[in-house]
């Protein structure tokens, strides 16, 4: 986005606040008119010469405040730096069948638009791709250790508490079985996608290994999956599998055989006798360090984004000039959406969008977008073409034929928000429509300040993480992401023992909440943000902060002036900033990671509160553990703070 747009102000006096000040200095600068100068009141003709240049001052501090500010913004424009625009938010939507449809699945097409309540207003998402929603109920699940069979259809259904798919051990030949309830039909021959998240409470997802397809590691176990054919279990047609032996949350698409092949059986251990179509993964080969862990599993589901599809907006008519722009009504424009068309006499025809004219030639139909505000802007004849009037429709020659809006941390909204669908599709349970999981990765527009501080490290790193700083500033830029520090030779599974090769990169969220947790969505846009930018010898992983909960219990004297209520909220007020992860620290830009507490500085933090005459006692304590008095604590590198809630006895 142009910078022109955040200028900041120098002086920001005004015509009333230089009267107002000038009136104060008549005395001291005028001794001489004392005698006679008695009245300052607006009909004395000397305040009326006042107020003239009162007026005159205030010009010259507006025009001569734009001169080093301007300067200070273009500099950055020939830099190549503007604000990154808004960025929208990822969640994964769930479409239930009717009961009652009477076909074998529903086409859920792709852009089918949903909306969720967020604070003061609606958030539209989009489906990103089609989806064939299967008839079939998936209602039955059973974990399978070798020996015997455990129902966890509960706590499936419930996504609360999770369950080891594989049993305590995930042992060779120990299997997860799926079970679908489809009365009175054979399951048809179609993709089946099934979308599994891990429980991130196992410390499954606390550590994120952002491998690719060149560098990723084997997984921890080989799975086959199969289906029961009604006398033995054959193979199945596995077409994607993104959760690494269900060591993270993803897709797994599978192709179900042709129909008529999978035979319905009342097979393992439930609560009734229905007879079900089953499919398992086995593991065939085990290393799991640790049973995998799920919260869910569910079918039907596919991505959508925060975003609005716009059609066939009319911007208007091209008069021929060089360096024309248009406005599009909606705001901020998602990256490489906008299909914009120009009709110069022989029909409408693309134009391509570029990054800027300089290396546009004069024939070239380029132009150029600011998502951020919807501006389109055409080239001048030299670098880039002009779009050439057209007499038989003047008005209406430019045209977007498609282009979709939306972003901002307003769509990064909780679990299950995202229900109301915006258009009805037959066959499809609009009640039974949500969000299994709270949607992520949503971050407003940069603001100035960000981008002055993000200017210097952009002219180091050139959008390439090497050095600790550029994975730091990267992962600031990636998605809804405020803190960011990297651990150079720091391996999550050998934390006491430096790695070549290996940098770890902690991410923090802009959150509300006291000890602010990415989602392992927030993880995965971190990772393939960072992946598009680093070495590929680079062994990358992004993790969460490791948080450890700080209370302070302190006995206050009061000064015997003060209000006794307002200083313990001050205390409080001032004790849980302090121990912040996002605005703690003596800086203010949040609690260091792996920093000291030192028992002197919290004293002080204290003590700086208006009312406060003395501290009779103070006390620590780190997760419920007692801190001896008056003893600094070291953290570990990973590590933050913070605080709810503070014993705080004022006197």
């Amino acid at each position: 986005m142009p910078l022109q747009d955040h200028i900041p102000r120098i002086d920001d006096r005004r015509y009333d606040d230089i009267v107002a000040e000038l009136r104060t200095r008549i005395a001291r600068y005028t001794p001489e008119w004392q005698p006679v100068w008695t009245d300052v009141n607006d009909s004395d003709p000397g305040i009326t010469l006042v107020q003239l240049f009162a007026w005159l001052s205030e010009m010259l501090i507006y025009r001569l405040g734009k001169v080093p500010q301007l300067n200070y913004i273009k500099f950055l424009e020939l830099l190549g730096v503007e604000l990154e625009p808004a960025r929208p938010a990822l969640v994964e939507i769930t479409f239930p069948v009717r009961d009652s449809h009477t076909e074998s699945h529903v086409t859920i097409p792709a852009r089918t638009q949903l909306a969720a309540e967020a604070v003061g207003s609606s958030v539209v998402f989009e489906t990103e791709r089609p989806l064939i929603a299967l008839a079939a109920r998936l209602d039955a699940i059973q974990a399978y250790d070798g020996y015997a069979y455990r129902d966890m259809s509960q706590e499936n259904a419930l996504a609360t508490e999770g369950f080891e798919p594989f049993g305590p051990l995930a042992t060779p030949d120990s299997a997860l079985l799926l079970g679908f309830n489809y009365p009175d039909n054979s399951m048809p021959q179609a993709p089946l996608d099934i979308t599994f998240w891990v429980q991130e409470e196992s410390g499954g997802v606390s550590a994120y290994d952002c491998a690719t397809a060149e560098t990723a590691h084997q997984a921890p176990a080989t799975i086959v999956w199969e289906y029961w054919a009604g006398t033995e279990w054959q193979s199945m047609n596995l077409l994607q599998d993104e959760t690494r032996a269900f060591t993270r949350s993803g897709l797994v698409q599978l192709k179900t055989p042709t129909e008529g092949a999978m035979v319905p059986e009342n097979i393992g251990k439930l609560a009734d006798d229905t007879p079900r179509y089953w499919v398992r993964a086995r593991v065939v080969k085990s290393a799991f360090e640790l049973s995998p862990q799920l919260l869910a599993v569910r079918t039907n589901t596919v991505c959508a984004i925060q975003a609005e599809t716009i059609k066939g907006e009319v911007l208007g008519g091209s008069n021929g000039r060089p360096n024309q722009s248009f406005q599009l009504d909606g705001a901020p424009v998602l990256a490489d959406s906008l299909q914009l068309e120009v009709d110069e006499g022989d029909g409408y025809q693309r134009w391509q969008q570029v990054g800027d004219f300089y290396g546009s030639t004069a024939d070239q139909p380029h132009f150029l977008l600011n998502r951020t505000t919807g501006e389109v802007r055409f080239g001048d004849g030299s670098h880039g073409r002009i779009p050439v009037a057209n007499p038989a429709n003047p008005a209406a020659n430019v045209i977007a034929r498609e282009y979709r809006v939306g972003g901002g941390k307003l769509g990064n909204v909780a679990a299950g928000k995202v229900s109301a669908m915006l258009s009805s599709i037959s066959g499809v349970d609009a009640n039974g429509v949500s969000n299994l999981k709270a949607a992520h990765s949503g971050r407003d527009e940069e603001t100035l300040e960000e981008a002055k501080l993000r200017a210097p490290q952009s002219l180091k790193n050139k959008d390439r993480a090497v050095t600790a700083e550029d994975f730091e500033a990267l992962a600031r830029q990636a998605g809804n992401v405020r803190r960011a520090k990297a651990l150079p030779l720091h391996h999550p599974d050998f934390p006491d023992v430096q790695v070549p090769g290996v940098i770890t990169v902690i991410v923090v969220p802009d959150s509300e909440q006291p000890n602010p947790l990415p989602s392992e969505g927030t993880l995965r846009t971190v990772c393939a943000y960072l992946n598009e930018r680093r070495l590929l010898t680079t062994e990358l992983y992004v993790i969460r902060p490791h948080y450890r909960h700080v209370t302070v219990r302190a006995e206050i004297l009061a000064l015997a002036t003060a209000d006794v209520a307002e200083v313990k909220d001050n205390i409080q007020s001032a004790l849980t900033e302090y121990f912040h992860p996002l605005k703690g620290g003596e800086d203010g830009q949040g609690w260091p990671f792996g920093g000291d507490i030192y028992f002197s500085l919290v004293y002080r933090r204290i003590l700086e509160i208006s009312g406060v005459q003395r501290i009779q006692t103070l006390e620590m304590t780190l997760d419920g553990e007692p801190v001896p008095e008056c003893t600094d604590v070291s953290l570990a590198v990973d590590t933050l703070l913070y605080s709810t809630d503070h014993e705080i006895l004022v006197m």
